[in-house]
């Protein structure tokens, strides 16, 4: 398998939510698949089964994290610093050409993406226009609503 690409504050909360899965949320799973045992008759206990499918989901979980992390390339974004240019890791500020609108961006691994929190898959469509291009520059961007015009106003680097 490829090494995925990832920043380093990516792998963190990677790293945090495994941890927290191990040692937190594993524990206290195992305690309530005990306490549904003391129950008695497993077969129409409804506690257990819950708790069997919970650890089935946690388990699976941790199994994806340790998989993810140890195909994961991490790539520290406060060493980058490709001057005006976009390239993974990247802060970039877009204006909309035509509502003057402004968005800030983080270019990140596809492991790490968050829209909500302005992280973008480097593998998405926005941060294929974006990758390479410099400050200044218009971009056109194909989004499911058609096609738009954007100017990078800003690009920086670090967290």
């Amino acid at each position: 398998m490829a090494q995925v690409p990832i920043t380093a504050k990516g792998a963190q909360r990677l790293r945090a939510e495994l941890e927290e899965l191990k040692s937190v949320q594993r524990p206290a799973i195992i305690a309530a698949i005990a306490e549904a045992r003391e129950h008695g008759d497993l077969k129409e206990n409804a506690e257990y089964h819950a708790a069997r499918e919970q650890q089935g989901f946690v388990e699976g979980r941790i199994k994806q994290l340790e998989g993810d992390l140890s195909h994961a390339q991490i790539i520290d974004t406060a060493t980058l610093n490709a001057g005006s240019r976009v390239v993974f890791g990247a802060h970039v500020e877009l204006i909309d050409m035509d509502s003057d609108e402004t968005t800030k961006y983080q270019i990140v691994g596809d492991l790490e993406a968050d829209i909500k929190n302005g992280l973008i898959a480097v593998s998405s469509p926005v941060a294929r226009a974006l990758i390479g291009k410099n400050e200044g520059d218009a971009v056109t961007i194909t989004v499911p609503g058609g096609t738009r015009e954007f100017e990078i106003t800003q690009v920086s680097y670090g967290d």
